[in-house]
C-alpha cells in the first residue's frame, strides 16, 4: 500500500502540469507522424520546447511583416522535419533538424553577434569558402558559405580539432587544414593568411 503522501507524489508526476515541463510544446493525445516521435523522446521533446521558446520570443521582438516571414518559415520549417519519417534514423534527424532551427532563429532575432567570418583557401581557390563560428550558441553552430551557397553545421566531438557537419557538409579542422564535403564535392582547405 502506497502512503498518502506517496500516493499524491506519484499522481503529481504524471499529471498534466508535471508533464508539461517533460513533453513537448504541443498536445502529444494529439500527435501525428514523427510528433509521436517527438513525444517517445525526452530529449527531443526538450529541443521542442527550447525551439517553441526561441521561436516566440523571436516574433515578439519584430515587426508585423518579419513576423508573417517568421511564420511562413516555420510552415516551412514542420514540413521539412515532418519529412524525417522517411529517415533511416528518425531520432537524428529530428535533432537535426531541430539544432538547425533553434540556431537559424538565434541568429535572425538578433540576440547573438555575429562573429567575424574565417576566411579558407580551398583547392583551386575558385570560389570562396568561409566559416562563421557561433561558438556562444546552444547548439555550438558554425555557418558555412561555398560561393553563394549557405548552410548551418552543428558541432559534434572531436577528438582533436573542430567537426561540425550536417546532412550533405562535413567540416574538419585540425591544425589550420580543414577536410570539407560539401554537397559531394571533397575539399581541403587551408586558413587565408
Amino acid at each position: 500500500m502506497i502512503p498518502a503522501k506517496g500516493l499524491l507524489l506519484a499522481l503529481s508526476a504524471t499529471s498534466p502540469l508535471a508533464m508539461a515541463d517533460s513533453g513537448p510544446s504541443f498536445d502529444c493525445a494529439k500527435a501525428q507522424g514523427v510528433e509521436q516521435q517527438v513525444c517517445k523522446s525526452a530529449d527531443l521533446s526538450l529541443l521542442d520546447r527550447q525551439l517553441s521558446d526561441v521561436y516566440k520570443k523571436t516574433l515578439a521582438a519584430t515587426d508585423a511583416a518579419t513576423q508573417k516571414r517568421l511564420r511562413a518559415e516555420q510552415r516551412g520549417w514542420l514540413k521539412g522535419r515532418d519529412e524525417c519519417w522517411k529517415a533511416d534514423d528518425q531520432n537524428q534527424c529530428l535533432t537535426l533538424s531541430y539544432q538547425t532551427r533553434l540556431v537559424e532563429l538565434q541568429i535572425q532575432s538578433g540576440s547573438v553577434m555575429a562573429p567575424k567570418a574565417v576566411e579558407f583557401i580551398c583547392g583551386d581557390n575558385s570560389k570562396p569558402f568561409t566559416a562563421a563560428f557561433y561558438n556562444n550558441l546552444e547548439p555550438t553552430a558554425a555557418v558555412f558559405t561555398y560561393g553563394n551557397d549557405q548552410t548551418i553545421a552543428i558541432s559534434h566531438p572531436a577528438a582533436s580539432g573542430a567537426h561540425y557537419s550536417t546532412d550533405g557538409m562535413d567540416f574538419w579542422e585540425h591544425q589550420g587544414e580543414a577536410k570539407v564535403t560539401w554537397y559531394g564535392t571533397e575539399m581541403t582547405c587551408k586558413v587565408a593568411r
